[in-house]
């Protein structure tokens, strides 16, 4: 937990956002893996936790914006409890921690909420992501569970993404630190990228990284020869020497901060000619975002500098042809790299994206477009001093998508068909780096991971 001063701060700058009434933020439960004695790891409520800071399940946060008072709603562990588990501190310990002032069993709350709704004050509440946390919702409110999404409260999502949306000192250094685990996570990768291996393998080691360093992984990684897909989760295929290899992990720190880095290794060690010209080409997209990128612009300028340069390597090697700036404004470059440049990140690798993708990466002076391709970017709105993103630029060769726009003669005037036959079975490349905007420009964050070419085949050479 941070210090007992950070929570007692958040908790008051949400009431200043808030007009008026209850805000009800309840924390996770346990969750059953195949019987209700095996649970999954416990993961607590990312936004119960950033105004409450307690890792423990059943506990409901509630705040009083009208009087400024907060409450916590759990039960202490008894005997029983204490044979499995060990002791745990009290809710009164928790609340001397994060300096909430009244501490109740749970029971207590169903009387509590039932004495604001019978005197008519507003209770204000984030959509919900689990089924156990509708029903509680539904018990204590009254809003049917397949409904608690319908009311939730606009103004307190607002509230919460600017809250969460800049990061303080102690949150910066978090997710440093889980930067820096992935470092080790990637160039072990890197490493084990032998022709001959399986990439569960790799996947298992990494991830046992991650664990080691008080994890779990940040989201399920992404590791494969089959980099085209873009969330692939299969870790089945044996590498084979000429191959490329993507990794996309991150670990996961005990606070729930996390880490997003992305990687594209050559099985062998050596990159052929033509994949290291698209790999050039998408780090130097990486490369022009990160010196672009400072408070006060639109991400959304930088992914279209990041197309922009994606398109003009492709026409470079003769995969795009015409004018760079109108082929992107048609979205021909989609064809090759079809999602958006980066997202927020911070206790949610895809952070707060569970309040709604819009709100967190968009506002009233950026709409999504609906053009294929642009639509899929999370995050378009003016940066800010303490916002924590992910640049991620990528080129992908999908033979599915190649095939349908083939078909239709889509683009034609920008896209050389012809010569892409030649790239059908190349697979696809990543790079994403994880940075800080700071009050002039901004700083990749953590101990920099292996990126250019050379720096990666050193490491595989020199291991």
């Amino acid at each position: 937990m941070f210090s007992k001063e950070i929570y007692t701060a958040r908790r008051k700058n949400l009431t200043k956002q808030v007009s008026g009434g209850l805000v009800f933020l309840p924390g996770n439960s346990d969750v059953p893996f195949n019987y209700p004695a095996n649970t999954f790891t416990f993961r607590q409520d990312s936004s119960f936790l950033y105004f409450f800071g307690v890792k423990q399940p059943d506990i409901i946060g509630i705040i009083d914006v009208d009087s400024g008072e907060d409450y916590m709603f759990g039960n202490d562990v008894d005997i029983d409890d204490i044979i499995w588990m060990g002791e745990q501190p009290t809710m009164k310990e928790f609340a001397g921690k994060n300096g909430v002032k009244n501490a109740f069993p749970l029971s207590k709350v169903d009387e509590f909420i039932e004495k604001a709704l019978k005197q008519g004050r507003k209770i204000h509440f984030l959509p919900a992501y689990r089924a156990q946390t509708k029903l509680l919702s539904e018990k204590l409110l009254g809003i049917p569970a397949d409904e608690i999404n319908n009311n939730v409260s606009e103004e307190l999502i607002k509230a919460v993404v600017k809250l969460r949306s800049i990061k303080e000192p102690g949150e910066i250094e978090d997710i440093e630190r889980t930067v820096d685990v992935a470092y080790e996570m990637h160039t072990t990768s890197m490493k084990s990228a032998i022709p001959g291996t399986k990439e569960q393998e790799i996947y298992g080691k990494i991830e046992g990284i991650a664990l080691s360093h008080g994890g779990p992984v940040s989201f399920p990684i992404i590791l494969s020869v089959n980099g085209q897909i873009l969330h692939n989760h299969h870790h089945e295929n044996i590498l084979k020497a000429g191959q490329l290899m993507v990794t996309d992990a991150g670990a996961e720190s005990p606070m729930h901060y996390c880490s997003d880095i992305t990687r594209t290794t050559p099985v062998g060690g050596k990159f052929s000619q033509k994949q290291k010209e698209v790999y050039e080409t998408v780090m130097n997209a990486n490369f022009e975002v990160i010196k672009n990128t400072k408070p006060g612009i639109m991400y959304k300028d930088m992914h279209m500098l990041s197309a922009k340069v994606v398109a003009q390597g492709l026409k470079d090697i003769g995969l795009m042809k015409g004018d760079v700036d109108e082929a992107v404004a048609n979205g021909a470059h989609a064809l090759f790299y079809p999602h958006g440049l980066g997202h927020m990140m911070g206790m949610d690798v895809h952070d707060m994206e569970g309040l709604g993708e819009n709100y967190v990466g968009y506002d009233e002076t950026v709409q999504r477009s609906n053009q294929f391709g642009l639509a899929f970017l999370r995050m378009a709105r003016k940066l800010e001093p303490g916002f924590v993103i992910t640049v991620e630029p990528g080129i992908y060769f999908i033979p599915a998508l190649i095939d349908i726009w083939k078909r239709e003669n889509k683009l034609t005037d920008f896209i050389n068909y012809q010569k892409l036959e030649e790239y059908r079975n190349f697979g696809g490349i990543r790079i994403e780096d994880d940075i800080l905007i700071t009050d002039k420009a901004c700083r990749v964050l953590g101990k920099p991971i292996p990126k250019t070419v050379k720096e990666i085949e050193d490491l595989m050479r020199n291991q």
